[in-house]
């Protein structure tokens, strides 16, 4: 059982049965498909298995209680089962009710799948046996979303780098130029704090020295490079500049243990995505040399797939709001429910 996207009412694209030739392929058997997920025609279909076969049930989020943790539906789902397992890290920051609430009707009989031991080793290896020099790379648009991290990062790493568009804002907060490049102003004040708490903290804070800006927000902008803080009105910074990924880089290499969370610039672009592709090569370089590297965040990992590296790394987590909270301390309740 699963869910894909965030269907209004029993929208069709949404269908579990788009998935079922990739999963026959994947699984090397002809998958069972039914159309619904709770009822007395699926408790039926899955009562009638045998042995080795497989049923797939229809979207759990087509029913509103999926994502509400209803008690009732969880219940109904835990009829169709013996044992259960969950496999499923990217949600496990959600009290769903496939993820969490069902975990209470198989108090014997449930356990985690090899995806979530993988990610929780892999997590635990980063933020609590780590190799030093330990190197946290965060990125992405908005330091808002990034606050928690970034204050727990600074008690466990050597080096902070900050890149993506949450860089303008603490350039603006250290008095730079940063013309029409992405700031959130009601954060500048938090932007010093976190730069003087990694100071008292020794911890190397880095932030970009140049910028690669554009005179708009599209694939044909015309584009310049300045320093990160002397960004002319009416531009915007959109990716880092050869300066910043030198000296990024260098960190990278000289770390043994490595988190990236969050991509540097707007990869999406091929003309603002040079950041993002070096940040990446720098990571397999320093893998291949015996660093750990573990990259997390729907972007950081889009982007590292995109350019085909993920099997050069580490370890790739397939959880992005999830091993933030993780890394935030908060306790994930679709994994403490397992452990009840």
């Amino acid at each position: 059982m699963s869910h894909l996207g965030r269907p209004k009412g029993k929208e069709e694209k949404f269908s579990l049965k788009h998935i079922v030739p990739e999963l026959s392929k994947l699984l090397g058997q002809n998958i069972q498909f039914i159309d619904d997920c709770i009822g007395e025609k699926v408790k039926e279909k899955a009562a009638n298995l045998k042995n080795g076969d497989v049923l797939l049930l229809e979207n759990l989020r087509y029913y509103p209680e999926e994502k509400n943790g209803d008690m009732n539906f969880a219940k109904k789902l835990s009829e169709l089962a013996d044992v259960y397992v969950n496999d499923a890290f990217g949600t496990a920051h959600r009290a769903h009710a496939s993820t969490t609430v069902i975990a209470q009707f198989f108090p014997e009989n449930k356990m985690f799948g090899y995806l979530i031991e993988n990610e929780l080793k892999s997590l635990q290896k980063v933020l609590n046996n780590n190799e030093k020099p330990f190197t946290a790379i965060l990125g992405g648009a908005k330091v808002s979303s990034k606050i928690i991290v970034i204050e727990k990062l600074l008690e466990k790493v050597d080096n902070l780098i900050i890149a993506g568009g949450m860089t303008y804002t603490f350039i603006k907060a250290q008095g730079g130029k940063i013309g029409s490049s992405l700031v959130e102003d009601d954060y500048l004040d938090m932007a010093k704090n976190l730069i003087n708490k990694a100071e008292l903290s020794g911890v190397n804070l880095i932030l970009p020295v140049d910028s690669v800006n554009a005179d708009k927000f599209s694939e044909n902008a015309n584009t310049e490079v300045t320093p990160v803080n002397e960004i002319k009105d009416g531009w915007m910074g959109l990716d880092i500049g050869n300066k910043t990924i030198k000296l990024f880089s260098e960190i990278i290499k000289n770390s043994k243990t490595i988190l990236w969370n969050g991509p540097a610039g707007v990869f999406e672009m091929d003309k603002f995505a040079n950041g993002t592709i070096k940040i990446a090569e720098a990571l397999v370089d320093a893998t291949s040399k015996g660093a750990y590297t573990l990259i997390g965040g729907g972007d950081s990992v889009a982007a590292i797939k995109k350019y085909h590296l993920e099997d050069k790394v580490s370890y790739v987590s397939t959880g992005g709001g999830a091993m933030l909270e993780f890394l935030e301390g908060k306790d994930l309740p679709g994994i403490s429910a397992m452990k009840k």
